[in-house]
């Protein structure tokens, strides 16, 4: 499976088609590849602002996005890089607070496949040179940078110690299991637990690890990655804390409390997300944030197709529809949290390599209706795997066409990729 990039200018998709041509070779692990890329490209990734890189299975999206919101509501200016993009590959890179620029992007894709062109380098690999390369070109004040995937031997892992300003790590479940649980010498055998393993491959000598509080597997892993690293631990429960009342959050560390509001972002986990990034933040010293800052960034932070209502558009009409790109088991527990006590129809499209139950045994309480899309450009769940008797619709529109005008919000769930195309067809273009 590669991902999908596809652009409407032509010198752009020119190098996308030369993107989507690369292959890695199965089993290659490391970060020799990007290390030898981002040497012949003036190893950008040692002249970069001060970075906020930020590992996790879920939330880890979120916690960026929280992040840019208080460090732009402070007056910086942010680089960002998060994956996989939605809708335009653009998203995966923003300068200085922009998306970059069509322009731009074609001349940097070809600067960085080139320099690559001899050693094989993954689609991802090259997006991280080319946002190191831009970012490191660009004055800015910080960076927020998204793990891939894992984090041990993550491309993105290539940071050190100097430009870093904290490092964290948010919700932990199963989740590329094919990559992160293959088996290996001295790494842990619990699922969980080698997970952490992994996650914890970001810390860094004598930078703040900032994370959430975890079952004991995975928190004895976290500890022992920071202790073999010399990074400094800062833990949801022993060094800070975030709850979530009625009237707002209520945030607490060695520096003292603060009351804030609640997130405008929606889901029963964001308080933590947004914990989290606020423990970031205040356990670092090279940026400073004001509480002023947190405030705004809680209610400005956007993240789309994670639990996002749609605005009435060309493909919901107006009818209460939600798109979630969520498709492991801690995503289905938070839509499971979400809907609790409602009843919806359910509009689903997952890769093969993901558990259907995932999503749908949450949710099952909730569920009115199931109907099965296909998730195009890639291989999919049939509609066998939901269930007998389950539909097919041809596409998202037909799905939405043949469910009965009940009332019933809708949710579409189940891909990243399936949510990309959803935003597309409704006119919600990511910016």
């Amino acid at each position: 499976m590669r991902d999908f990039a596809r652009s409407d200018d032509a010198s752009v998709q020119a190098q996308l088609d030369r993107l989507a041509r690369l292959s890695v070779p199965d089993g290659r692990l490391g970060l020799e590849t990007i290390r030898v890329l981002l040497e012949r490209l003036g190893n950008p990734h040692r002249r970069l602002p001060p970075v906020f890189h930020v590992a996790g299975t879920n939330g880890k999206g979120s916690t960026c996005a929280f992040l840019r919101a208080m460090l732009e509501a402070e007056g910086y200016k942010v680089h960002v890089t998060t994956s996989p993009h939605l809708v335009r590959y653009n998203e995966r890179i923003r300068v200085a607070g922009e998306l970059i620029t069509d322009a731009r992007l074609a001349d940097l894709l070809a600067d960085v496949l080139d320099a690559g062109e001899d050693l094989n380098p993954s689609f991802f690999e090259v997006t991280i040179a080319a946002a190191f390369t831009e970012f490191a070109r660009v004055p800015a004040d910080a960076c927020v940078v998204e793990v891939g995937l894992g984090g041990r031997f993550d491309a993105t892992n290539v940071l050190e110690p100097d430009v870093l300003a904290a490092c964290g790590i948010a919700a932990l479940g199963i989740d590329h299991e094919r990559f992160l649980l293959a088996p290996e010498h001295g790494a842990p055998e619990v699922p969980l637990a080698r997970i952490a393993f992994e996650k914890a491959g970001i810390a860094k000598q004598g930078c703040a690890l900032v994370t959430l509080d975890y079952p004991q597997p995975a928190q004895r892993e976290i500890e022992a990655g920071a202790a073999r690293t010399g990074a400094r631990l800062a833990m949801r429960g022993r060094n800070w804390s975030i709850n979530a009342r009625t009237n707002g959050l209520h945030y607490a560390d060695r520096h003292g409390e603060l009351s804030l509001p609640l997130p405008t972002l929606p889901g029963p986990h964001q308080p933590e997300n947004a914990g989290l990034a606020i423990a970031m933040l205040r356990h670092q010293d090279l940026v400073k944030v004001t509480r002023e800052a947190f405030v705004a960034g809680i209610r400005q932070a956007s993240w789309p197709a994670r639990l996002q209502r749609l605005a009435p558009g060309r493909l919901t009409g107006d009818r209460e529809v939600w798109l979630d790109g969520g498709h492991n088991p801690s995503a289905g527990d938070t839509l499971g949290r979400h809907f609790a006590g409602q009843r919806l129809h359910l509009i689903v499209g997952m890769l093969d390599a993901k558990d259907p139950a995932a999503i749908v045994k949450p949710l099952s309480g909730a569920i009115a209706s199931i109907t099965v899309v296909p998730v195009s450009g890639h291989d999919w769940h049939g509609p066998d795997a939901f269930g007998a008797g389950v539909p097919l619709a041809e596409d998202v529109p037909s799905a939405l066409l043949t469910l009965p005008d009940d009332g019933l919000p809708v949710l579409i769930a189940g891909s990243l990729y399936l949510a990309g195309e959803v935003l597309r067809l409704n006119g919600e273009l990511p910016d």
